[in-house]
Protein backbone atom coordinates (compact mmCIF):
# COMPACT_ATOMS: atom_id res chain seq x y z
CA UNK A 1 0.00 0.00 0.00
CA UNK A 2 1.45 3.34 -0.82
CA UNK A 3 0.34 6.11 1.78
CA UNK A 4 -1.28 9.24 1.55
CA UNK A 5 0.63 11.95 3.07
CA UNK A 6 -1.96 12.16 5.80
CA UNK A 7 -0.95 8.10 6.49
CA UNK A 8 2.37 9.38 6.15
CA UNK A 9 1.78 12.05 9.21
CA UNK A 10 0.41 9.33 11.72
CA UNK A 11 3.47 7.14 11.10
CA UNK A 12 5.60 10.18 11.67
CA UNK A 13 3.65 11.25 15.29
CA UNK A 14 3.56 7.23 16.05
CA UNK A 15 7.50 6.95 15.43
CA UNK A 16 8.23 10.47 17.23
CA UNK A 17 6.17 9.18 20.22
CA UNK A 18 8.27 6.71 20.27
CA UNK A 19 11.44 8.54 20.16
CA UNK A 20 10.15 10.83 23.03
CA UNK A 21 9.68 7.32 24.81
CA UNK A 22 12.86 5.81 23.99
CA UNK A 23 14.66 8.87 25.20
CA UNK A 24 13.91 7.66 28.81
CA UNK A 25 15.47 4.60 28.74
CA UNK A 26 18.05 4.52 26.24
CA UNK A 27 20.85 6.99 25.43
CA UNK A 28 20.70 9.35 22.24
CA UNK A 29 22.59 7.64 20.20
CA UNK A 30 20.85 4.10 20.45
CA UNK A 31 17.31 5.90 20.50
CA UNK A 32 18.23 6.85 16.50
CA UNK A 33 19.15 3.44 15.75
CA UNK A 34 16.19 1.87 17.25
CA UNK A 35 13.63 4.51 15.95
CA UNK A 36 14.94 3.48 12.28
CA UNK A 37 14.66 -0.10 12.77
CA UNK A 38 10.99 0.22 13.72
CA UNK A 39 10.81 2.60 11.02
CA UNK A 40 12.00 0.19 8.74
CA UNK A 41 9.70 -2.40 10.04
CA UNK A 42 6.66 -0.40 10.07
CA UNK A 43 7.35 0.66 6.11
CA UNK A 44 8.16 -3.30 5.20
CA UNK A 45 4.48 -3.66 6.98
CA UNK A 46 2.60 -1.18 5.36
CA UNK A 47 4.06 -2.48 1.99
CA UNK A 48 2.65 -5.60 2.09
CA UNK A 49 -0.82 -4.31 3.04
CA UNK A 50 -3.75 -4.07 -0.25
CA UNK A 51 -4.14 -0.18 -1.86
CA UNK A 52 -7.67 0.34 -0.87
CA UNK A 53 -9.56 3.24 0.29
CA UNK A 54 -9.82 2.61 4.09
CA UNK A 55 -6.25 3.56 4.49
CA UNK A 56 -6.74 5.11 8.04
CA UNK A 57 -8.27 1.54 9.27
CA UNK A 58 -5.49 -1.03 7.71
CA UNK A 59 -2.99 1.57 9.50
CA UNK A 60 -4.38 1.71 12.69
CA UNK A 61 -4.78 -1.80 12.82
CA UNK A 62 -0.83 -2.31 12.14
CA UNK A 63 0.44 -0.01 14.91
CA UNK A 64 -2.15 -1.42 17.06
CA UNK A 65 -0.56 -4.87 16.48
CA UNK A 66 3.07 -3.27 17.08
CA UNK A 67 1.62 -1.51 20.33
CA UNK A 68 1.24 1.72 22.05
CA UNK A 69 5.53 3.62 21.22
CA UNK A 70 5.46 3.50 25.45
CA UNK A 71 5.48 -0.33 25.79
CA UNK A 72 7.56 -0.70 22.09
CA UNK A 73 10.03 1.44 23.45
CA UNK A 74 9.78 -0.58 27.00
CA UNK A 75 10.04 -3.68 25.15
CA UNK A 76 13.05 -2.45 23.15
CA UNK A 77 14.77 -1.14 25.94
CA UNK A 78 14.56 -4.04 27.98
CA UNK A 79 15.72 -6.27 24.80
CA UNK A 80 18.56 -4.08 24.46
CA UNK A 81 19.97 -3.88 28.31
CA UNK A 82 19.60 -7.96 28.35
CA UNK A 83 21.84 -7.70 25.36
CA UNK A 84 24.49 -5.76 26.57
CA UNK A 85 24.14 -7.66 29.89
CA UNK A 86 24.87 -11.42 28.16
CA UNK A 87 27.83 -9.63 25.71
CA UNK A 88 29.74 -8.10 28.25
CA UNK A 89 28.87 -9.55 31.57
CA UNK A 90 29.24 -5.82 33.16
CA UNK A 91 27.73 -5.76 36.81
CA UNK A 92 25.88 -2.65 36.13
CA UNK A 93 24.61 -4.30 32.94
CA UNK A 94 23.42 -7.06 34.82
CA UNK A 95 21.89 -5.49 37.49
CA UNK A 96 19.74 -3.30 34.87
CA UNK A 97 18.89 -6.79 33.03
CA UNK A 98 17.39 -8.30 36.33
CA UNK A 99 16.30 -5.53 37.35
CA UNK A 100 14.06 -5.72 33.97
CA UNK A 101 13.36 -9.09 34.50
CA UNK A 102 12.03 -8.89 38.28
CA UNK A 103 9.61 -6.04 36.81
CA UNK A 104 8.14 -8.04 34.19
CA UNK A 105 6.95 -11.73 35.84
CA UNK A 106 6.79 -12.93 39.57
CA UNK A 107 8.62 -15.40 38.56
CA UNK A 108 11.45 -13.11 37.01
CA UNK A 109 11.13 -11.60 40.16
CA UNK A 110 11.84 -14.45 42.26
CA UNK A 111 14.74 -15.41 40.15
CA UNK A 112 16.28 -11.82 40.94
CA UNK A 113 15.97 -11.89 44.13
CA UNK A 114 17.46 -15.48 44.54
CA UNK A 115 20.50 -14.11 42.36
CA UNK A 116 20.57 -11.09 44.22
CA UNK A 117 20.99 -13.28 47.81
CA UNK A 118 23.89 -15.00 45.57
CA UNK A 119 25.65 -12.03 45.14
CA UNK A 120 25.13 -10.69 48.75
CA UNK A 121 26.26 -13.67 50.42
CA UNK A 122 29.57 -13.43 48.12
CA UNK A 123 30.09 -10.12 49.45
CA UNK A 124 29.41 -10.77 53.07
CA UNK A 125 32.01 -14.24 53.33
CA UNK A 126 34.53 -11.32 51.43
CA UNK A 127 33.86 -9.18 53.84
CA UNK A 128 34.14 -11.29 56.92
CA UNK A 129 37.99 -12.03 55.41
CA UNK A 130 38.55 -8.63 55.38
CA UNK A 131 37.41 -8.12 58.80
CA UNK A 132 39.27 -11.34 60.28
CA UNK A 133 42.71 -9.51 60.53
CA UNK A 134 41.06 -6.08 62.14
CA UNK A 135 38.70 -7.46 64.73
CA UNK A 136 40.14 -10.80 64.84
CA UNK A 137 37.99 -11.05 68.39
CA UNK A 138 35.02 -10.18 66.80
CA UNK A 139 35.02 -12.37 63.50
CA UNK A 140 33.79 -15.80 63.60
CA UNK A 141 31.64 -18.50 64.94
CA UNK A 142 29.65 -16.75 68.37
CA UNK A 143 28.68 -19.14 70.89
CA UNK A 144 26.81 -18.68 74.14
CA UNK A 145 26.52 -21.34 76.36
CA UNK A 146 28.14 -23.05 74.28
CA UNK A 147 25.46 -23.09 71.58
CA UNK A 148 26.23 -21.61 68.34
CA UNK A 149 23.81 -18.72 67.66
CA UNK A 150 25.96 -17.17 64.90
CA UNK A 151 28.94 -16.12 62.03
CA UNK A 152 29.95 -13.29 61.50
CA UNK A 153 31.36 -10.22 62.76
CA UNK A 154 30.13 -9.18 66.24
CA UNK A 155 29.75 -6.70 68.75
CA UNK A 156 28.64 -5.65 71.43
CA UNK A 157 29.07 -9.33 72.47
CA UNK A 158 27.50 -10.63 76.29
CA UNK A 159 29.64 -11.60 78.97
CA UNK A 160 28.47 -15.33 78.09
CA UNK A 161 29.29 -15.09 74.36
CA UNK A 162 32.46 -16.48 73.13
CA UNK A 163 34.05 -15.81 69.41
CA UNK A 164 35.40 -18.94 67.81
CA UNK A 165 37.58 -19.56 64.72
CA UNK A 166 41.34 -18.60 63.86
CA UNK A 167 42.85 -17.11 60.84
CA UNK A 168 41.67 -19.76 58.93
CA UNK A 169 38.18 -18.43 58.46
CA UNK A 170 40.14 -15.86 56.44
CA UNK A 171 40.88 -18.41 53.33
CA UNK A 172 37.82 -20.30 53.39
CA UNK A 173 35.54 -17.24 53.51
CA UNK A 174 37.34 -15.83 50.24
CA UNK A 175 36.62 -19.10 48.78
CA UNK A 176 33.39 -19.47 49.61
CA UNK A 177 32.85 -15.71 48.31
CA UNK A 178 34.85 -15.92 45.04
CA UNK A 179 33.10 -19.30 44.47
CA UNK A 180 29.66 -17.48 45.21
CA UNK A 181 29.68 -14.42 43.15
CA UNK A 182 31.56 -16.09 40.28
CA UNK A 183 29.07 -19.09 40.51
CA UNK A 184 26.13 -16.28 40.64
CA UNK A 185 27.40 -14.03 38.38
CA UNK A 186 27.41 -17.27 35.60
CA UNK A 187 23.82 -17.88 36.33
CA UNK A 188 22.91 -14.18 35.77
CA UNK A 189 24.13 -14.59 32.43
CA UNK A 190 22.18 -17.71 31.32
CA UNK A 191 18.92 -16.36 32.89
CA UNK A 192 19.29 -13.72 31.07
CA UNK A 193 20.04 -15.66 27.70
CA UNK A 194 16.96 -17.65 28.37
CA UNK A 195 15.18 -14.66 29.50
CA UNK A 196 16.38 -12.94 25.76
CA UNK A 197 15.22 -16.03 24.05
CA UNK A 198 11.74 -15.95 25.75
CA UNK A 199 11.48 -12.70 24.22
CA UNK A 200 11.88 -13.44 20.78
CA UNK A 201 9.94 -16.31 21.00
CA UNK A 202 6.88 -13.93 22.28
CA UNK A 203 7.63 -11.60 19.06
CA UNK A 204 7.76 -14.00 16.90
CA UNK A 205 4.48 -15.57 17.77
CA UNK A 206 2.80 -12.01 18.56
CA UNK A 207 4.52 -11.36 14.53
CA UNK A 208 3.13 -14.68 13.57
CA UNK A 209 -0.59 -13.76 14.95
CA UNK A 210 -0.73 -10.46 13.29
CA UNK A 211 0.33 -11.81 9.87
CA UNK A 212 -2.98 -14.05 9.74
Amino acid sequence: MTLTEVGQARVRGYLFILERSLRTFLPPAVVADAVREVETHIRERVDQLPDGPDERGMLERLLNELGPPLRVAQAYSMEMTVDEAIVTGRIGAIARGLWNVAASTVGGFAAALGLLTGYSFGLGFLLIAFLKPIFPDNVGFVYENGALKGFGHHVNLGPTAEVRGGYWIIPVCLALGVALLIGTHAVARRLLGWWKQRLAERRMLTESIARR
